[in-house]
């Protein structure tokens, strides 16, 4: 894997603001950390904002300090502002992409514009959280706001987020939601905030509430996630816009729809990376994205002509063929580019299932589809970060379990680049059902690794809005978008496509045990087709990567990630979990240990899609001298038939003993899912 080179020769000579205080509208104050060269009150620069909910002063501040200094050394002002009710800033956040977070932010981009080291222009840098807002921001249009990357996001909440993914319900809502309320309810550092710091944890813990509950009672595309899905109408974001990703992450999706979709200038990467930045992201090969920002932000910021522009709009890594593995330090491929991007334009391949086979003439014969509801245990996280063994093993391990088609050995290599479509005529005998697809690239050693995949909630065949229940005995057309993928498949190799009713732990299972017919002839997979390009030999390399200095910590202990699946023998129940503790760790410039653990448990009994329970606990701390703050959270869900039913606990402790301790319980209907 390519290291990181350090850069300490910047051209410009730069200094820190550890904290300072932006003033918000009501009286509110959120905390920033500002690097900008000395010079900058009689030079002015552009202002690179960063604005999450992480803690800027303990949570992001090792990726933080290897990007902000190197752009203040570049001639920007590097901005990193915790939100609201978050890190050292005060009040609460109520939930993500909240209508309050973006009036914040509108403030915080007015302030940065009026300081006497800005140059008025402001551009927004972000990845997950920090990239959705960088694009709910940029369809605000204030002025100051001339250009944004950004990393792992997505502009449709409801169909490419944490939430749903074909109208199916994603574990990840418990696992991230899991994980956003006990950030959520972390305490800000009497070292900035002073004596105060006990009544503003206080008030988060009184106030913040458990956002999750809010997440299962909305279950349709609604305005709760039309809010902020800069799809309901790309035409509102006219600045220029970079959206970066890798196909490890879980939102690759989104870069292709901006492409498609956005008026104004805007240019996509997709790397073959997980859900990091990719001047240190795995898997390798790391680039030189700092340099790619800069090249950026001068063309946008400065009006400096870096021909980033006149470079083509896309360029995309192409996976070799690569064994399954949980975990990867690197891929084998190449890039390449295109013009522009048009899904209804591309070249595709049809395959048919037929008799267990992937063939290029229909089939004769009814697919029976009923899987056990432990189906999919092979899938990996929904969303790949890179730095732990969470991804797709072995797709062999699903035989017995999915229903599996194959070509013969390829004769003739191919690319894909694109979203591969699943199409069907499907009768159900259940009014809900769930159908999952897969497609993995099998080796000439039997060895198959999965490529991409789509879920479906059958209720949501035509609309996410208005789902319709499957009707008693008639067949219904149906199209399973897969994820969008970009692979090489040589000679020698087979595609596998594999069908289930069930996608457990990625997906929450149909409220009753499925039973699917796909009627004969119907049943193919369109695999969109790269043609070779000449453009792809005149990319130039991206340049090594590079970063500002490294934090210096110091850890007591080993952190380590687990994860695995238990089945009990007696009981016949599944356990997959997931366990990573980070170790103690102290960062000298703050004098702060901390500590982070979390577990993440999904249990079902292969034949009671009611028997799924998912918990999600974690447990923060923080301590300097004698000061200490103790978090502990655990959220679980319970699927039955007709309820999820959410409970919570939260226990908080300071030095003295127990701050406080909440709880929370609730069955919410389910809605056709």
């Amino acid at each position: 894997m390519s290291e990181i080179h350090v850069r300490t020769d910047f051209p410009r000579k730069t200094r820190e603001i550890e904290n300072c205080w932006i003033p918000m509208p009501d009286g509110t104050k959120l905390a920033a950390r500002i690097w900008l060269p000395e010079d900058a009150e009689a030079d002015p620069v552009p202002a690179i904002l960063e604005y999450l909910p992480y803690r800027k002063r303990d949570g992001t501040v090792a990726r933080d300090q290897l990007t902000h200094p190197y752009f203040a050394g570049h001639g920007y002002a590097g901005v990193r502002v915790d939100m609201r009710g978050t890190g050292d800033s005060e009040g609460v956040c109520l939930g993500e992409y909240l209508l309050q977070e973006q009036v914040d932010c509108l403030a915080v981009i007015d302030w940065l514009a009026a300081q006497p080291w800005c140059s008025g222009k402001v551009g927004m840098i972000g990845i997950s959280w920090g990239g959705f807002n960088g694009l709910q921001l940029a369809a605000r249009r204030p002025p100051a706001l001339a250009a944004v990357i950004t990393l792992c996001s997505t502009d449709d909440r409801y169909a490419d987020d944490i939430h749903f993914m074909g109208g199916c319900l994603l574990t990840d809502k418990l696992a991230w939601g899991g994980t956003a309320f006990n950030i959520a309810n972390t305490p800000p550092d009497p070292a900035i905030v002073g004596p105060r710091w006990r009544e503003m944890w206080l008030e988060r813990i009184e106030q913040n509430g458990l956002w999750m509950l809010d997440w299962f009672r909305h279950q349709r595309r609604d305005d709760f996630y039309a809010h902020g899905s800069v799809c309901e109408d790309y035409s509102d974001i006219e600045i220029p816009i970079y959206a970066v990703g890798g196909w490890e992450d879980g939102y690759p999706n989104a870069i292709f729809r901006l492409l498609e979709n956005l008026p104004g200038p805007r240019k996509g990467l997709v790397g073959p990376w997980g859900h990091k930045y990719p001047h240190f992201a795995r898997p390798a090969p790391r680039i030189g994205f700092l340099q790619e920002c800069l090249r950026w932000w001068d063309q946008h910021l400065k009006g400096i002509e870096t021909g980033i522009m006149d470079e083509p709009m896309l360029r995309a890594w192409i996976n070799e063929p690569f064994a399954p593995d949980g975990d990867y330090s690197d891929r084998q491929g190449r890039w390449v580019a295109e013009p522009g991007w048009s899904g209804a334009a591309r070249d595709s391949r049809m395959l048919y299932l037929s008799e267990g086979a992937l063939a290029d003439t229909p089939g004769t014969d009814p697919i029976p589809v009923a899987s056990p509801e432990t189906a999919g245990w092979t899938a990996g996280t929904w969303c790949g970060y890179g730095a732990v063994p969470d991804r797709a093993l072995d797709q062999t391990g699903e035989a017995g379990l999915m229903t599996a088609f194959e070509t013969p050995p390829m004769k003739e290599e191919m690319e894909l680049l694109g979203f591969p479509v699943f199409e069907a005529e499907i009768t159900s005998a259940t009014p809900q059902a769930n159908l999952a697809v897969t497609l993995s690239l099998v080796a000439p050693d039997g060895r198959a690794t999965l490529l991409s995949y789509g879920v479906l909630n059958l209720n949501h065949r035509k609309s996410h809005a208005a789902p319709e229940p499957m009707p008693a005995g008639n067949a219904e057309p149906v199209a399973v978008h897969l994820n969008v993928c970009g692979q090489h498949i040589p000679r020698g190799h087979r595609i596998r496509l594999a069908l289930s009713s069930a996608y457990w732990p990625v997906i929450w299972p149909s409220r009753q045990p499925a039973d699917l017919v796909i009627h004969p002839g119907s049943a193919r997979i369109v695999l969109p087709l790269r043609p070779p390009r000449a453009m792809d030999a005149d990319l130039l390399p991206f340049q090594p990567s590079e970063s500002a200095e490294p934090l210096v910590s110091t850890t007591h202990g080993d952190g380590f990630y687990r994860r695995d699946r238990h089945i009990d023998m007696l009981t016949g129940i599944e356990t997959n979990e997931r366990e990573s503790d980070t170790g103690l760790e102290t960062h000298p410039h703050t004098g702060l240990t901390l500590q982070s653990t979390n577990t993440d448990s999904f249990r079902i009994h292969p034949d009671d899609p009611n028997s799924a329970t998912g918990t999600s606990r974690w447990r923060q701390s923080y301590a300097r001298g004698d000061w200490l703050a103790e978090l502990e959270t655990t959220v679980t869900v319970t699927a039955s038939r007709d309820v999820w039913r959410i409970e919570a606990n939260l226990v908080a402790r300071d030095a003295e003993g127990l701050v406080a301790e909440r709880n929370w319980a609730e069955d919410i209907p389910r809605d056709m899912v």
